[in-house]
């Protein structure tokens, strides 16, 4: 007997139902460019593959959302490290614009020393001859000088010792001075005068400048002279007659006689 398909709601639909479903389904996608969920399915089973996950959207914007958070994110890194960058440079140049200053203010404090121990060296006054004493004073009566007193004061000395300059100043004379033998005469820096008479040798020249304590020759016995000794003036001004108390004006400057 001839084999006969069941009928009612078990019976599966034809094959050429199905392909016209299908077109049908095509035919609205193209239509409305949407693939409903409920033909998502059919397709897919159609295609015998499994049915493909619905794109609502929501992934692109997580997506989109991560990369922003990222780049923000970076942004942010970039900031502070170029923030720390900008205030270690800050510090170090406060810090070598301090060392600078140091070093600056030891320059300028050890400059400011050497002017001042330069400046008291020169302004600082000596015996003419060290650890001498004064044999003769000033203004002492005798027949041995033509004004008829000592217009200076002898200081001890041995021959060939050293004699130097009191303080700082100029030479104008250096050479014979007639009663006075060899003789050297200084202007001092604040304008006076002084004389070293009865050297054994002199050992400056006129125009030549001299320091505290420098040698300007040597004591003798040279002129009108009884016996090696430094004969020592001081005066207010270069010539003869002019002359003060010259241990006044040693003391005056400092000097212990």
């Amino acid at each position: 007997m001839a084999f006969t398909r069941a009928t009612g709601k078990h019976r599966g639909p034809s094959r050429l139902s199905r392909k016209r479903a299908g077109a049908a389904s095509v035919a609205a996608i193209a239509t409305t460019g949407v693939i409903g969920t409920l033909a998502s399915p059919a397709l897919a089973a159609e295609a015998g593959g499994p049915a493909p996950v619905e794109d609502t959207g929501l992934t692109q914007a997580v997506a989109a959302d991560s990369l922003a958070e990222q780049i923000g994110a970076q942004a942010d890194a970039q900031q502070q490290e170029a923030a720390l960058a900008a205030a270690q440079e800050k510090a170090e140049a406060e810090a070598k614009r301090r060392a600078e200053l140091r070093v600056k203010a030891a320059r300028d404090a050890a400059e400011r020393a050497a002017r001042e121990a330069e400046r008291k060296r020169l302004t600082t006054y000596t015996l003419p001859v060290a650890g001498s004493y004064v044999s003769t004073a000033y203004r002492a009566g005798s027949g041995l000088w033509s004004s008829g007193s000592h217009t200076g004061v002898d200081f001890h000395a041995a021959s060939g010792t050293k004699v130097v300059a009191v303080g700082m100043g100029t030479v104008v004379e250096a050479g014979w001075g007639g009663a006075y033998g060899n003789n050297v005469v200084i202007r001092m820096h604040d304008g006076t005068y002084t004389q070293y008479g009865h050297l054994s040798s002199v050992s400056v020249s006129a125009g030549q400048q001299v320091t505290p304590g420098q040698q300007i020759g040597l004591a003798g016995s040279t002129g009108n002279s009884t016996g090696p000794h430094l004969h020592f003036e001081a005066r207010t001004g270069q010539d003869y007659g002019s002359d003060i108390d010259p241990i006044a004006y040693l003391r005056s400057h400092g000097v212990r006689v």
